[in-house]
């Protein structure tokens, strides 16, 4: 499908055009602010991604996250929205993140930042590296 090469091709736009930009999975964003209160190097992180023009957050939906992580990815988004430029990839169509989310009104909370002044991408279609894995195993 292309999404992170997508976004990743934007990000680079973005950093040509001489915005900040920022990159992170949902993983990885997900440790960074777990650990932000007893980790100095997540606490830096977390303060480059406040101030970046352009934030990327990779792979959403791929793992679920618990309560308390649904309610530090709000709050990051919501944090973010009004201040800067994001871009989310998921595998996930909006009717399915209440599952991966676990909560519905967080859900809704989310997705009304997210999709606030937004464009949408929809890139249907099997994967890419899927396909190009089985045109060399054939």
């Amino acid at each position: 499908m292309g999404k992170t090469h997508l976004a990743l091709s934007l990000a680079v736009y973005g950093l040509d055009l001489g915005y900040t930009v920022a990159f992170e999975t949902l993983d990885a964003l997900m440790t960074i602010l777990k650990t932000a209160e007893i980790s100095s190097a997540s606490r830096r992180r977390l303060k480059y991604l406040h101030k970046a023009e352009l934030v990327v957050v990779d792979e959403v939906g791929f793992m679920p996250l618990s309560p308390a992580e649904a309610n530090l990815f709000f709050g990051f988004i919501s944090a973010m929205s009004e201040r800067t430029s994001l871009i989310i990839t998921s595998n996930k169509g909006f009717d399915e993140w209440a599952d991966f989310l676990g909560d519905a009104t967080i859900t809704t909370a989310i997705l009304d930042r997210l999709i606030h002044r937004c464009e949408i991408i929809n890139m249907p279609g099997s994967s890419y590296r899927l396909e190009h894995h089985q045109s060399i195993t054939n």
